[in-house]
Protein backbone atom coordinates (compact mmCIF):
# COMPACT_ATOMS: atom_id res chain seq x y z
CA UNK A 1 0.00 0.00 0.00
CA UNK A 2 1.43 3.21 -0.93
CA UNK A 3 2.39 6.25 1.51
CA UNK A 4 -0.40 8.49 0.31
CA UNK A 5 -2.94 5.86 0.43
CA UNK A 6 -2.24 5.23 3.85
CA UNK A 7 -1.99 9.42 4.21
CA UNK A 8 -5.54 9.59 2.69
CA UNK A 9 -7.06 6.50 4.86
CA UNK A 10 -5.53 8.00 7.99
CA UNK A 11 -7.25 11.19 7.27
CA UNK A 12 -10.26 9.92 6.75
CA UNK A 13 -10.34 7.93 9.51
CA UNK A 14 -9.68 11.19 11.83
CA UNK A 15 -12.49 12.61 9.99
CA UNK A 16 -14.20 10.07 11.03
CA UNK A 17 -13.44 10.03 14.61
CA UNK A 18 -14.40 13.47 14.17
CA UNK A 19 -17.86 13.06 12.60
CA UNK A 20 -18.61 10.58 15.14
CA UNK A 21 -17.75 13.03 18.13
CA UNK A 22 -19.75 15.38 16.72
CA UNK A 23 -22.80 13.79 15.94
CA UNK A 24 -22.77 12.98 19.69
CA UNK A 25 -23.07 16.56 20.48
CA UNK A 26 -25.62 17.17 18.19
CA UNK A 27 -28.01 15.05 19.69
CA UNK A 28 -27.96 18.39 22.33
CA UNK A 29 -28.47 20.67 19.77
CA UNK A 30 -31.45 22.70 19.57
CA UNK A 31 -33.91 23.85 16.83
CA UNK A 32 -33.55 27.68 17.64
CA UNK A 33 -29.48 26.76 17.05
CA UNK A 34 -30.24 24.84 13.96
CA UNK A 35 -32.27 27.33 12.61
CA UNK A 36 -29.36 30.05 12.98
CA UNK A 37 -27.00 27.79 11.69
CA UNK A 38 -29.13 27.48 8.43
CA UNK A 39 -30.00 31.25 8.16
CA UNK A 40 -26.55 32.43 8.88
CA UNK A 41 -25.73 29.83 5.78
CA UNK A 42 -28.16 31.40 3.67
CA UNK A 43 -26.86 35.00 4.44
CA UNK A 44 -23.51 34.23 3.52
CA UNK A 45 -24.25 32.39 0.45
CA UNK A 46 -26.00 35.83 -0.68
CA UNK A 47 -23.21 37.94 0.25
CA UNK A 48 -20.74 35.79 -0.82
CA UNK A 49 -22.14 35.07 -4.34
CA UNK A 50 -18.50 36.52 -6.26
CA UNK A 51 -16.14 34.54 -4.88
CA UNK A 52 -18.74 31.65 -4.89
CA UNK A 53 -18.50 32.08 -8.51
CA UNK A 54 -14.98 32.93 -8.81
CA UNK A 55 -14.42 29.51 -7.33
CA UNK A 56 -16.83 27.98 -9.75
CA UNK A 57 -14.85 29.17 -12.92
CA UNK A 58 -12.43 27.43 -12.01
CA UNK A 59 -13.79 24.48 -11.61
CA UNK A 60 -15.62 25.13 -15.19
CA UNK A 61 -12.30 26.30 -17.39
CA UNK A 62 -11.25 22.65 -15.83
CA UNK A 63 -13.98 21.17 -16.81
CA UNK A 64 -13.66 22.28 -19.94
CA UNK A 65 -10.43 21.85 -20.49
CA UNK A 66 -11.12 18.38 -19.38
CA UNK A 67 -13.90 18.04 -22.47
CA UNK A 68 -16.92 17.61 -19.88
CA UNK A 69 -20.34 16.42 -21.52
CA UNK A 70 -22.84 19.46 -21.70
CA UNK A 71 -25.13 17.98 -18.98
CA UNK A 72 -21.92 17.88 -16.70
CA UNK A 73 -21.06 21.41 -16.75
CA UNK A 74 -24.70 22.50 -16.19
CA UNK A 75 -24.63 20.43 -13.37
CA UNK A 76 -21.93 22.06 -12.24
CA UNK A 77 -22.60 25.79 -12.93
CA UNK A 78 -23.61 27.72 -9.63
CA UNK A 79 -25.43 30.29 -11.28
CA UNK A 80 -27.17 32.74 -9.40
CA UNK A 81 -30.57 31.19 -10.24
CA UNK A 82 -28.79 27.79 -8.29
CA UNK A 83 -27.86 30.08 -5.43
CA UNK A 84 -31.09 31.40 -4.90
CA UNK A 85 -32.66 28.32 -4.92
CA UNK A 86 -29.77 26.89 -2.14
CA UNK A 87 -31.02 30.08 -0.15
CA UNK A 88 -34.42 29.38 -0.95
CA UNK A 89 -34.11 25.31 0.47
CA UNK A 90 -31.99 26.78 3.51
CA UNK A 91 -34.44 28.99 4.66
CA UNK A 92 -37.11 26.53 4.08
CA UNK A 93 -35.58 24.07 5.95
CA UNK A 94 -34.73 26.20 8.98
CA UNK A 95 -38.55 26.56 9.10
CA UNK A 96 -39.25 23.17 8.90
CA UNK A 97 -40.33 21.28 12.03
CA UNK A 98 -37.45 19.71 13.95
CA UNK A 99 -38.10 16.06 13.39
CA UNK A 100 -35.74 14.93 16.11
CA UNK A 101 -37.37 13.74 19.29
CA UNK A 102 -41.09 13.75 18.00
CA UNK A 103 -43.05 10.74 19.49
CA UNK A 104 -45.22 8.56 17.54
CA UNK A 105 -48.73 7.45 19.38
CA UNK A 106 -48.56 6.27 22.93
CA UNK A 107 -50.21 2.74 23.78
CA UNK A 108 -50.85 1.74 27.14
CA UNK A 109 -50.10 -1.89 28.06
CA UNK A 110 -52.16 -3.68 30.40
CA UNK A 111 -49.75 -3.90 33.41
CA UNK A 112 -49.74 0.09 32.15
CA UNK A 113 -46.52 0.44 31.01
CA UNK A 114 -46.45 3.50 28.21
CA UNK A 115 -44.96 2.51 25.05
CA UNK A 116 -43.97 4.82 21.70
CA UNK A 117 -41.54 5.55 19.19
CA UNK A 118 -39.39 8.15 19.07
CA UNK A 119 -37.62 9.87 16.07
CA UNK A 120 -33.96 10.03 16.13
CA UNK A 121 -30.74 11.09 13.86
CA UNK A 122 -29.08 8.26 11.80
CA UNK A 123 -25.91 9.33 13.25
CA UNK A 124 -22.58 9.42 10.60
CA UNK A 125 -24.02 10.32 6.64
CA UNK A 126 -21.28 9.91 4.73
CA UNK A 127 -22.23 11.41 1.06
CA UNK A 128 -20.76 10.59 -1.99
CA UNK A 129 -21.42 12.97 -4.96
CA UNK A 130 -20.55 14.14 -8.37
CA UNK A 131 -20.26 17.34 -10.70
CA UNK A 132 -23.26 19.30 -8.35
CA UNK A 133 -21.90 21.60 -5.92
CA UNK A 134 -25.24 22.80 -4.30
CA UNK A 135 -25.40 18.90 -3.30
CA UNK A 136 -23.06 20.64 -0.48
CA UNK A 137 -25.60 22.66 0.84
CA UNK A 138 -28.69 20.63 0.13
CA UNK A 139 -26.84 17.81 1.83
CA UNK A 140 -25.52 19.89 4.54
CA UNK A 141 -28.56 21.64 5.59
CA UNK A 142 -30.75 18.03 5.76
CA UNK A 143 -28.36 16.32 8.19
CA UNK A 144 -27.87 19.11 10.00
CA UNK A 145 -31.53 19.77 10.35
CA UNK A 146 -32.58 15.86 11.13
CA UNK A 147 -29.43 16.14 14.02
CA UNK A 148 -26.76 14.11 11.81
CA UNK A 149 -23.08 15.09 11.39
CA UNK A 150 -21.84 14.11 7.84
CA UNK A 151 -19.37 13.56 5.64
CA UNK A 152 -19.21 15.00 2.33
CA UNK A 153 -17.24 14.12 -0.26
CA UNK A 154 -18.00 15.98 -3.76
CA UNK A 155 -16.49 14.88 -7.38
CA UNK A 156 -13.12 16.07 -7.67
CA UNK A 157 -14.69 18.39 -10.67
CA UNK A 158 -16.07 20.49 -8.36
CA UNK A 159 -13.53 20.43 -5.99
CA UNK A 160 -12.97 24.62 -5.45
CA UNK A 161 -16.54 25.31 -5.28
CA UNK A 162 -17.22 22.63 -2.66
CA UNK A 163 -14.34 24.17 -0.26
CA UNK A 164 -15.94 27.81 -0.98
CA UNK A 165 -19.06 26.27 0.24
CA UNK A 166 -17.48 24.37 2.82
CA UNK A 167 -16.05 27.69 4.31
CA UNK A 168 -19.72 29.23 4.36
CA UNK A 169 -21.11 25.98 6.13
CA UNK A 170 -18.75 26.32 8.87
CA UNK A 171 -19.39 29.77 9.21
CA UNK A 172 -22.87 28.95 10.15
CA UNK A 173 -21.80 26.04 12.50
CA UNK A 174 -19.68 28.89 14.49
CA UNK A 175 -22.99 31.44 14.25
CA UNK A 176 -24.83 28.57 16.18
CA UNK A 177 -22.01 27.46 19.03
CA UNK A 178 -22.83 23.79 17.05
CA UNK A 179 -19.91 21.51 16.74
CA UNK A 180 -17.63 22.45 14.37
CA UNK A 181 -17.23 18.92 12.47
CA UNK A 182 -20.84 18.70 12.42
CA UNK A 183 -20.31 18.89 8.13
CA UNK A 184 -16.82 18.55 6.98
CA UNK A 185 -16.11 18.52 3.36
CA UNK A 186 -13.59 16.23 2.20
CA UNK A 187 -10.72 17.48 0.65
CA UNK A 188 -9.25 15.94 -1.53
CA UNK A 189 -9.80 14.68 -4.69
CA UNK A 190 -7.91 11.43 -4.67
CA UNK A 191 -10.94 8.56 -5.21
CA UNK A 192 -8.94 6.30 -1.92
CA UNK A 193 -10.73 8.69 0.21
CA UNK A 194 -14.02 7.21 -1.31
CA UNK A 195 -12.52 4.03 -0.81
CA UNK A 196 -12.09 4.81 2.76
CA UNK A 197 -15.37 6.28 3.33
CA UNK A 198 -17.07 2.86 2.04
CA UNK A 199 -15.50 0.71 4.64
CA UNK A 200 -15.45 2.91 7.86
CA UNK A 201 -18.36 0.89 9.62
CA UNK A 202 -17.04 2.17 13.15
CA UNK A 203 -17.48 5.66 12.21
CA UNK A 204 -20.35 6.24 9.87
CA UNK A 205 -23.58 4.82 9.61
CA UNK A 206 -25.13 5.13 6.30
CA UNK A 207 -23.21 6.35 2.51
CA UNK A 208 -25.70 8.32 0.02
CA UNK A 209 -23.90 8.44 -3.06
CA UNK A 210 -25.29 10.43 -6.13
CA UNK A 211 -23.56 9.73 -9.38
CA UNK A 212 -23.74 7.92 -12.44
CA UNK A 213 -23.93 4.32 -12.45
CA UNK A 214 -20.16 3.64 -12.59
CA UNK A 215 -20.14 5.19 -8.98
CA UNK A 216 -23.25 3.84 -7.86
CA UNK A 217 -21.45 0.35 -9.02
CA UNK A 218 -18.49 0.58 -7.70
CA UNK A 219 -19.89 1.69 -4.10
CA UNK A 220 -22.64 -1.32 -4.62
CA UNK A 221 -19.58 -3.70 -5.18
CA UNK A 222 -17.38 -2.59 -2.50
CA UNK A 223 -19.10 -0.73 0.38
CA UNK A 224 -19.48 -2.47 3.30
CA UNK A 225 -21.31 0.83 5.11
CA UNK A 226 -25.13 0.58 4.54
CA UNK A 227 -26.45 2.52 1.76
CA UNK A 228 -29.38 4.57 0.70
CA UNK A 229 -28.59 4.41 -3.32
CA UNK A 230 -29.77 6.69 -6.33
CA UNK A 231 -29.55 4.68 -9.07
CA UNK A 232 -30.65 6.06 -12.80
CA UNK A 233 -33.53 8.24 -13.53
CA UNK A 234 -35.07 6.72 -17.10
CA UNK A 235 -38.15 8.10 -16.53
CA UNK A 236 -41.40 7.73 -18.52
CA UNK A 237 -44.44 9.76 -19.12
CA UNK A 238 -47.61 7.48 -21.01
CA UNK A 239 -50.00 9.86 -22.77
CA UNK A 240 -53.47 7.77 -22.54
CA UNK A 241 -56.38 7.38 -25.35
CA UNK A 242 -58.18 9.94 -22.63
CA UNK A 243 -55.74 12.47 -22.43
CA UNK A 244 -56.48 16.16 -23.00
CA UNK A 245 -54.03 16.37 -26.19
CA UNK A 246 -52.98 20.35 -25.61
CA UNK A 247 -52.34 19.17 -21.92
CA UNK A 248 -50.45 16.42 -22.88
CA UNK A 249 -48.30 18.39 -25.36
CA UNK A 250 -47.23 20.78 -22.90
CA UNK A 251 -46.57 17.80 -19.56
CA UNK A 252 -44.72 16.18 -22.29
CA UNK A 253 -42.89 19.44 -23.44
CA UNK A 254 -41.61 20.32 -20.14
CA UNK A 255 -40.86 16.77 -18.83
CA UNK A 256 -38.08 16.53 -21.41
CA UNK A 257 -37.14 20.21 -21.76
CA UNK A 258 -37.34 22.05 -18.29
CA UNK A 259 -33.60 20.78 -17.94
CA UNK A 260 -32.09 17.90 -19.91
CA UNK A 261 -29.36 16.98 -17.30
CA UNK A 262 -31.98 16.71 -14.06
CA UNK A 263 -32.71 12.72 -13.14
CA UNK A 264 -36.17 13.73 -13.38
CA UNK A 265 -36.11 14.26 -17.33
CA UNK A 266 -38.57 12.10 -19.67
CA UNK A 267 -36.37 9.83 -21.21
CA UNK A 268 -39.10 7.53 -22.71
CA UNK A 269 -42.34 8.87 -24.27
CA UNK A 270 -45.08 6.52 -24.80
CA UNK A 271 -48.48 6.89 -26.54
CA UNK A 272 -51.43 5.35 -26.68
CA UNK A 273 -51.96 4.37 -30.38
CA UNK A 274 -55.77 5.43 -30.24
CA UNK A 275 -54.51 9.88 -30.17
CA UNK A 276 -51.25 9.19 -31.98
CA UNK A 277 -51.93 10.26 -35.49
CA UNK A 278 -53.16 13.80 -33.57
CA UNK A 279 -50.50 14.29 -30.87
CA UNK A 280 -47.07 12.84 -31.95
CA UNK A 281 -46.54 15.25 -35.40
CA UNK A 282 -47.98 18.24 -33.67
CA UNK A 283 -45.53 17.31 -30.45
CA UNK A 284 -42.39 16.36 -32.78
CA UNK A 285 -42.08 20.15 -34.75
CA UNK A 286 -41.80 21.23 -31.55
CA UNK A 287 -39.35 19.27 -29.56
CA UNK A 288 -37.14 19.07 -33.13
CA UNK A 289 -37.51 22.81 -33.24
CA UNK A 290 -36.34 22.85 -29.71
CA UNK A 291 -32.81 20.53 -30.80
CA UNK A 292 -34.85 17.67 -29.30
CA UNK A 293 -33.04 14.41 -31.45
CA UNK A 294 -36.40 11.70 -31.53
CA UNK A 295 -35.62 7.97 -31.63
CA UNK A 296 -38.98 6.11 -32.13
CA UNK A 297 -40.71 2.68 -32.77
CA UNK A 298 -41.49 1.49 -36.35
CA UNK A 299 -45.41 3.28 -36.32
CA UNK A 300 -43.93 6.12 -34.39
CA UNK A 301 -41.69 6.70 -37.19
CA UNK A 302 -44.52 6.79 -39.67
CA UNK A 303 -45.93 9.61 -37.96
CA UNK A 304 -42.34 11.19 -37.55
CA UNK A 305 -41.02 11.31 -40.73
CA UNK A 306 -37.62 12.94 -38.90
CA UNK A 307 -37.41 10.18 -36.01
CA UNK A 308 -34.39 7.79 -36.38
CA UNK A 309 -35.31 4.48 -35.40
CA UNK A 310 -35.42 3.09 -31.71
CA UNK A 311 -33.78 0.31 -30.35
CA UNK A 312 -33.77 -1.65 -27.07
CA UNK A 313 -30.85 0.59 -26.05
CA UNK A 314 -33.22 3.77 -26.41
CA UNK A 315 -35.47 2.01 -24.15
CA UNK A 316 -32.66 1.66 -21.54
CA UNK A 317 -31.16 4.83 -21.45
CA UNK A 318 -30.93 7.88 -19.18
CA UNK A 319 -30.12 10.02 -22.19
CA UNK A 320 -29.35 13.13 -20.04
CA UNK A 321 -29.28 14.79 -22.75
CA UNK A 322 -31.55 16.46 -25.77
CA UNK A 323 -32.78 12.56 -26.59
CA UNK A 324 -36.28 11.44 -26.71
CA UNK A 325 -37.00 7.69 -27.18
CA UNK A 326 -41.41 7.68 -28.45
CA UNK A 327 -42.96 4.45 -28.72
CA UNK A 328 -46.81 3.56 -29.84
CA UNK A 329 -48.38 1.33 -27.86
CA UNK A 330 -51.76 -0.29 -27.65
CA UNK A 331 -52.92 -0.15 -24.22
CA UNK A 332 -52.18 0.95 -20.66
CA UNK A 333 -51.09 -2.38 -19.88
CA UNK A 334 -48.30 -2.24 -22.32
CA UNK A 335 -47.61 0.85 -21.34
CA UNK A 336 -47.16 -0.29 -17.62
CA UNK A 337 -45.48 -3.31 -19.57
CA UNK A 338 -42.69 -1.38 -20.88
CA UNK A 339 -42.34 0.70 -17.83
CA UNK A 340 -41.91 -2.34 -15.65
CA UNK A 341 -39.09 -3.91 -18.10
CA UNK A 342 -36.80 -0.54 -19.09
CA UNK A 343 -37.69 1.74 -16.02
CA UNK A 344 -34.96 2.21 -13.17
CA UNK A 345 -38.07 2.58 -10.55
CA UNK A 346 -37.43 6.51 -10.43
CA UNK A 347 -40.74 8.61 -11.26
CA UNK A 348 -43.14 7.77 -14.18
CA UNK A 349 -46.41 9.98 -14.97
CA UNK A 350 -49.49 9.26 -16.91
CA UNK A 351 -51.73 11.90 -18.58
CA UNK A 352 -55.20 11.15 -18.31
CA UNK A 353 -58.97 12.15 -17.68
CA UNK A 354 -59.79 8.88 -17.10
CA UNK A 355 -59.86 8.13 -13.27
CA UNK A 356 -59.46 4.75 -13.68
CA UNK A 357 -57.01 4.45 -15.62
CA UNK A 358 -55.08 7.23 -13.62
CA UNK A 359 -55.95 4.60 -10.02
CA UNK A 360 -54.06 1.55 -12.20
CA UNK A 361 -50.81 3.44 -13.24
CA UNK A 362 -49.98 4.96 -9.59
CA UNK A 363 -51.52 1.41 -8.37
CA UNK A 364 -49.38 -1.06 -10.60
CA UNK A 365 -46.61 1.15 -12.08
CA UNK A 366 -43.49 0.58 -9.27
CA UNK A 367 -41.79 3.33 -9.14
CA UNK A 368 -40.52 5.25 -5.95
CA UNK A 369 -42.94 8.67 -7.58
CA UNK A 370 -45.34 8.12 -9.62
CA UNK A 371 -47.56 11.16 -10.73
CA UNK A 372 -50.91 11.83 -12.85
CA UNK A 373 -51.05 14.67 -15.38
CA UNK A 374 -47.78 15.83 -13.92
CA UNK A 375 -44.29 16.28 -15.77
CA UNK A 376 -41.86 14.02 -14.27
CA UNK A 377 -38.87 17.21 -13.84
CA UNK A 378 -40.96 17.24 -10.60
CA UNK A 379 -39.33 14.75 -8.87
CA UNK A 380 -37.59 17.04 -6.49
CA UNK A 381 -37.63 17.69 -2.92
CA UNK A 382 -37.97 21.23 -2.84
CA UNK A 383 -40.70 20.58 -5.39
CA UNK A 384 -42.54 18.29 -2.45
CA UNK A 385 -41.95 20.39 0.34
CA UNK A 386 -39.11 18.70 1.64
CA UNK A 387 -36.77 22.00 1.37
CA UNK A 388 -34.26 20.51 -0.35
CA UNK A 389 -32.87 16.62 -0.81
CA UNK A 390 -29.97 14.56 -0.52
CA UNK A 391 -31.30 12.20 -3.61
CA UNK A 392 -34.13 10.69 -4.74
CA UNK A 393 -33.98 6.82 -3.57
CA UNK A 394 -35.10 3.81 -5.41
CA UNK A 395 -34.16 1.60 -2.55
CA UNK A 396 -36.93 -0.12 -0.92
CA UNK A 397 -35.45 0.22 2.38
CA UNK A 398 -35.10 2.60 4.56
CA UNK A 399 -36.27 5.62 2.75
CA UNK A 400 -38.01 5.73 -0.97
CA UNK A 401 -37.66 8.60 -3.44
CA UNK A 402 -37.11 12.30 -2.51
CA UNK A 403 -34.77 12.05 0.80
CA UNK A 404 -35.58 14.72 3.18
CA UNK A 405 -35.48 15.42 6.76
CA UNK A 406 -37.70 11.66 7.88
CA UNK A 407 -35.65 9.99 5.66
CA UNK A 408 -32.85 11.02 7.28
CA UNK A 409 -33.95 9.99 11.02
CA UNK A 410 -34.61 6.36 12.33
CA UNK A 411 -37.15 4.92 15.28
CA UNK A 412 -35.70 3.87 18.48
CA UNK A 413 -38.60 2.39 21.22
CA UNK A 414 -39.07 4.58 24.15
CA UNK A 415 -41.41 3.08 27.25
CA UNK A 416 -41.92 4.26 30.61
CA UNK A 417 -43.35 2.91 33.82
CA UNK A 418 -43.88 3.38 37.41
CA UNK A 419 -41.85 0.58 38.86
CA UNK A 420 -43.71 -2.32 36.99
CA UNK A 421 -41.89 -5.53 37.13
CA UNK A 422 -42.08 -8.49 34.78
CA UNK A 423 -43.32 -11.42 36.68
Amino acid sequence: MSTLIMTIQESMQRIGRQARSASHAMLRANDQQKALALETMARELDAQRNSLRAANKLDLEAGRTKQLAAPLLDRLTLSDRTIDTMIAGLRQIAKMADPVGSLTATSVRPNGMQVAQMRVPLGVIGIIYESRPNVTIDAAALCLKSGNATILRGGSEALHSNLALGKIIRTGLHAAGLPEHAVQVVDTPDRAAVGAMITMTDSIDVIIPRGGKELIKRLADEARVPMIKHLDGNCHVYVDSHADLRQAADIAFNAKTYRYGVCGAMETLLVHKDIAENFLPELGKRLVVHGVELRACSRGRVLLPKALLATDEDWATEYLGPILAIRVVDSIDEAIAHITRWGSGHTDSIVTEQIQAAQQFQREVDSSSVYVNLPTCFADGFEYGLGAEIGISTNRLHARGPVGLEGLTTLKWVLQGNGQIRG
